[in-house]
């Protein structure tokens, strides 16, 4: 550690992004249509119907891109690969100018001096798969872990990081119990079936990044929000940890220790299987990194109409909540690498996600867009994890969520996470005062957050 700024050398300084919410043109060179191409021109599924046909135009404009990631000082960035881009079925014929874009963007990062950080699935199913059950469908693991195969012999010489999976609890919540993302399911019996497969798939992915012989190094990136009870009373306490098996459990208990949760059994009810010793055991594959992605935390309440969880979040009055209504809470972040740490062991870990939704006018003025909530939120959250390291977990990156304003999902370009402004009617780049500050902290390595 480096005695002045108490970020160790080699740590990586880092935005990210996924796919669909910023390359645009998601049917362009053959690429096959996704379950969010699908989704958003569903009508009445996104905010005012917007879709990431255009997005950022990350596609064409990435040289630019690179260009800004450069001039604020980043030595790393985050992005995700479009599955159908490269596989528009999903499976077999390979689309050969799908796969050159991706090779050519990787090698313009490498050129910038940008490691490369790759997602495999973020969210973008291709749609011919979701035609033939999708993460409902136990043939996915194998599915997934042909495309994996692909790009890592494709790129596995140069990436440092793979990912294998993006927040898989929001993909079973959100796709599929709840239905407010694609592919918009509402049925609690499918929700434990799609978990159990996406975990499948993540195994599928790490066993063929193994037998690849590509260096670097393969994880898994998951959404973690620790859970705070509202009181110390029985109900609330067991409501609490209901909650923090559904969404902080899930997904890293089966990859360390080989077993669910077992609140997860009263959760889901007559919903629950029983699952084969021997899939458990192969989605223990050991796991290179984690990757958490945090934004908030929750207090909870004990809640019997709040299913099938029964626990309800508690507002905190006095407290800051972003444009997506989530109270900011930096004490959380630190809270939440030290637990990974403290239950998981010592694996190595990069704060993958984190950032806010703030109010950004929609044309800049100028050369810079002040925004500074949003500093308020880097500067606190960079100090949580300064704090992490200090207690000894190891965290070995930190990647703002995101570099642009883009598509934010359902919400459509409504919400504005980005540390650089994006004027969607003109595709101009504008750098909002957050990326200027995050430059300053990457450039004193963290001695700017004071």
């Amino acid at each position: 550690m480096n005695e002045t700024t108490d970020f160790p050398r080699g740590f990586l300084w880092g935005a990210a992004t996924s796919a669909y919410q910023v390359e645009g043109e998601p049917l362009a060179d053959g690429a096959g249509p996704s379950i969010w191409h699908r989704f958003a021109h569903t009508p009445g599924r996104t905010h005012g119907g917007e879709t990431g046909d255009v997005a950022c135009e990350q596609y064409r404009r990435y040289p630019e891109d690179i260009r800004l990631m450069r001039e604020l000082g980043l030595n790393a960035y985050r992005f995700s690969i479009a599955w159908g881009r490269v596989l528009p079925q999903g499976t077999g014929a390979v689309n050969a100018r799908g796969v050159a874009h991706y090779d050519r963007l990787v090698d313009a990062l490498l050129e910038a001096g940008l490691t490369p950080s790759v997602t495999l699935y973020h969210w973008d199913l291709p749609a011919a798969l979701d035609d033939r059950g999708g993460w409902l469908n136990p043939d996915v693991a194998e599915w997934f872990g042909e495309y994996a195969a692909l790009m890592y012999r494709t790129l596995g010489d140069r990436v440092a990081l793979w990912a294998t999976l993006n927040e898989p609890w929001v993909v079973m919540d959100g796709g599929y119990l709840n239905g407010g993302l694609a592919p918009g399911h509402r049925n609690v019996f499918e929700a434990p079936i799609v978990a159990h497969n996406l975990l499948r798939a993540h195994a599928a992915g790490v066993e063929a990044f193994r037998a690849s012989g590509a260096t670097g190094a393969v994880g898994l990136v998951v959404n973690l929000e620790p859970k705070y009870p509202a009181t110390q009373e029985p109900a609330d306490l067991a409501a609490t940890a209901r909650a923090d098996a559904y969404m902080n459990r899930y997904f890293l208990d089966p990859v360390f220790y080989g077993r669910y949760p077992e609140e997860l059994a009263e959760i889901f009810g007559e919903a629950w299987p029983e699952w084969p010793a021997a899939e458990l055991e192969r989605i223990r594959q050991p796991v290179d990194f984690v990757g958490v992605n945090y934004y908030t935390r929750a207090v909870v309440v004990d809640d019997a109409a709040a299913l099938p969880l029964r626990a309800g979040r508690v507002r905190q009055p006095r407290h800051a909540y972003t444009e997506m209504d989530w109270e900011v809470y930096p004490p959380g972040l630190e809270d939440t690498l030290r637990w990974v740490r403290d239950r998981y062991g010592e694996v190595p870990l990069y704060v993958t996600e984190n950032g806010a939704a703030f109010y950004d006018p929609p044309t800049a003025e100028g050369d810079v867009v002040e925004d500074p909530l949003r500093v308020a939120y880097l500067r606190e959250h960079l100090r949580a994890v300064r704090r992490a390291l200090a207690a000894g977990v190891d965290v070995r990156g930190y990647f703002a969520w995101s570099l642009l304003d883009n598509y934010e999902w359902s919400h459509g370009y409504s919400k504005r996470f980005g540390i650089v402004h994006v004027d969607f009617e003109t595709q101009r780049r504008t750098v909002k005062r957050s990326a200027r500050f995050y430059a300053a902290v990457i450039a004193s390595g963290g001695a700017a957050l004071g």
